[in-house]
């Protein structure tokens, strides 16, 4: 073993080194480029090291979609850790909007900043990983508990596949420029209309013109 995978299993960092190497990788130069060696060689370890921890390449991206649903989860329940109480004042329509796009701005930004990782963990062989499969229920069912609270049982299952591809449908029309060039600002205006639109609660902000 290198001295620097000595001094990386002495600190107890070396598979946080790889995944952090890994993820910039994947987020610099996608999914084809990112190898075993190519993580070793940005992580500044010897070329076997990684193998402690992955077995192949695609042990290493089931590990990294993983990561990514765990955050994703972690960043849907920051979005709605303070809810209105449902059906204050009747405004149960507008409640569901609001809790609606605040998990579909907490999914879409997490997918500009981590463009790679979104596309690994949305459309790669990966997704059907276990370890893969857990972390994405994990993080769809932090968007049923919150949905399930403006709407009947039998309803709630149809709502989240919608909510679901209604924020996968942004993400990807945002991270291919389809939509023009938005600032933060302008990209969560535009969230908030689209999801009080095809709620029918009408538009939180309005909705903004892409900067072209």
């Amino acid at each position: 073993m290198s001295t620097s995978d000595r001094r990386s299993y002495h600190h107890g960092d070396l598979r946080a080194a790889l995944q952090q190497s890994a993820l910039q990788l994947l987020d610099a130069e996608g999914v084809d480029a990112l190898s075993l060696r190519a993580v070793a060689r940005h992580a500044g370890v010897s070329p076997n090291a990684p193998y402690r921890h992955y077995r192949d390449k695609d042990a290493l991206l089931a590990a990294l979609a993983a990561h990514g649903f765990t955050e994703l989860a972690a960043r849907l329940t920051d979005a709605v850790a303070h809810p209105a109480a449902p059906g204050a004042d009747g405004a149960d329509g507008a409640e569901l909007a609001e809790t609606t796009a605040a998990m579909a701005r907490a999914t879409v930004h997490y997918a500009l900043e981590h463009p790679g990782l979104f596309h690994l963990m949305f459309g790669h062989p990966c997704i059907g990983h276990p370890e893969v499969i857990s972390a994405s229920d994990a993080a769809q069912s932090v968007v049923a508990t919150h949905l399930a609270a403006f709407v009947p049982p039998e309803a709630g299952e149809s709502l989240k596949i919608g909510v679901w591809a209604l924020v996968h449908g942004l993400s990807v029309l945002l991270l291919g420029g389809r939509l023009g060039a938005l600032t933060p600002d302008r990209t969560d205006s535009l969230i908030d209309a689209v999801v009080h639109t095809l709620l029918d609660t009408g538009a939180a902000r309005t909705t903004p013109r892409a900067d072209r």
